[in-house]
C-alpha cells in the first residue's frame, strides 16, 4: 500500500517516499519496511498529521510511545518496534538524534520461559511431516533458525564441503553461520536441484530473477538471474516484486510451514503450545543439555548477550532423582 503524506506549507513534500527510500538504501527487509512505515504514519496521524515530525520532537514521542502503553496496552516488544521506527525516522531521515533521553511510560516486560519439545516430542513432530515441510523443519531444529531465516535462504549460502548454513542480515542486521547436519544434506542437495532446474526453466521463458537488496544489485547487476541467488525454498508461482514492480519468483509464505507444524503438532497429539520457533527453543536447550558450552550456543544462537542464552538453563531437563536433599548430607 502506497502512503503519501503532503505537510503544510509545503505540499509537494512526501515523507514516506524518502522514508522508504533510506530504509532501501540500508537493506532493511520489506517486512520491516511495512512495519516502520506504519509506525511513522500512526505518529503523525496521533498529532492530527498537520505538523511535520522535523517541527515536533523528544517530548512528542515520549507522550505518543505512552499513549501505546496506556490506553492501547501494547506489549513491550511492540512499543519497542514503534519507538525503533521513530529513532530512524528521525536519526536517519530527518538527520536528528532523539535517542537518548527517550523516557515514555514503559509497557511491562513479561518473562516467558520458552516452549521447549523434548527429543521424543521432535522425532514424533517431524514424523508426522513430509516433503519440503518436513525438510524445512529439520532446519529449523538441526541448525537452530529463526522461522524467516530457513524461508529466506538462497542457495549460494548452504556450504556442504564446510557443513555449514550461513545466515546472512539476519536479527540485528548480523551474520552468523549454523551448522549443517549431515543426515538431512543429501535431501537438501535434491531440494537445491529440483531448484536449479526450475530456474532453468524460469530462464527460457524469459524470466529468472530474484529479489537482490539495493546495493548489491548495482554492484552485481546480473546477480539476480544467477541460481546461487534463488531462495532454496521458492514460491510455486512468480508474483510481482513489491519494490521493482517486477516479475520474479519470491520465496514461499511461512504460512504453509505453520500450518504444517500445527497439523503435525495435533497428529502427533502433542499438547503444547508451540509452533515453528519451538524448534529453535529446544535446539539451543538440547544442546545445553549434551553439555555444550553456553558460549558456543550463543553463537550459533546469533545472540548479542549470553544472558538471552541463558534463559534455556531455566527450561532444561534435569534429572531430580538424582538430587539429594540437604538434609541426607548433613
Amino acid at each position: 500500500m502506497e502512503i503519501n503524506i503532503k505537510f503544510k506549507p509545503n505540499p509537494e513534500y512526501r515523507l514516506m517516499d524518502q522514508v522508504r527510500e533510506v530504509l532501501r538504501y540500508y537493506h532493511y527487509a520489506y517486512r520491516t519496511e511495512q512495519s516502520y512505515s506504519s509506525w511513522i504514519l500512526q505518529y503523525v496521524k496521533f498529532y492530527g498529521g498537520k505538523t511535520h515530525p522535523k517541527d515536533m520532537g523528544k517530548n512528542e514521542v515520549e507522550r505518543f510511545l505512552s499513549y501505546l502503553t496506556e490506553k492501547k496496552n501494547v506489549a513491550a516488544a511492540t512499543q519497542k518496534q514503534a519507538l525503533n521506527a521513530l529513532i530512524f525516522l528521525y536519526k536517519r531521515v530527518l538527520d536528528i538524534d532523539l535517542e537518548d533521553g527517550i523516557a515514555p511510560t514503559r509497557s511491562k516486560r513479561r518473562m516467558n520461559l520458552p516452549t521447549v519439545l523434548t527429543q521424543e516430542e521432535v522425532a514424533k513432530l517431524l514424523g508426522n511431516m513430509k516433503g519440503k515441510h518436513a525438510l524445512m523443519a529439520k532446519l529449523l531444529y538441526g541448525c537452530g533458525l529463526r522461522l524467516m531465516e530457513c524461508i529466506r535462504l538462497r542457495i549460494k549460502d548452504v556450504d556442504f564441503g564446510q557443513g555449514r548454513i550461513f545466515i546472512r542480515n539476519s536479527k540485528g542486521g548480523k551474520d552468523r553461520k549454523a551448522i549443517l547436519p549431515d543426515s538431512i544434506q543429501q535431501e537438501l542437495q535434491e531440494q537445491i536441484d529440483y531448484v536449479a532446474a526450475l530456474h532453468e526453466e524460469d530462464i527460457r521463458e524469459g524470466f529468472g530473477e530474484v529479489y537482490i537488496p539495493g546495493a548489491l544489485s548495482r554492484k552485481y547487476p546480473n546477480a539476480s538471474k544467477e541460481t546461487g541467488w534463488q531462495y532454496v525454498f521458492p514460491a510455486k508461482e512468480m508474483s510481482k516484486d513489491p519494490r521493482s514492480g517486477k516479475i520474479m519468483r519470491h520465496h514461499v509464505m511461512e504460512s504453509g510451514l505453520q500450518k504444517a507444524v500445527k497439523q503435525a503438532l495435533s497428529q502427533a497429539k502433542i499438547h503444547k503450545k508451540a509452533g515453528c520457533h519451538a524448534f529453535r527453543h529446544s535446539f539451543a536447550t538440547h544442546l545445553l543439555e549434551a553439555g555444550t558450552n553456553i558460549r558456543v550456543v550463543q553463537e550459533l544462537m546469533g545472540h548479542a548477550d549470553v544472558k538471552t542464552t541463558e534463559i534455556y538453563t531455566h527450561v532444561m531437563k534435569k534429572d531430580i532423582d538424582s538430587v539429594k536433599s540437604p538434609l541426607d548430607t548433613l
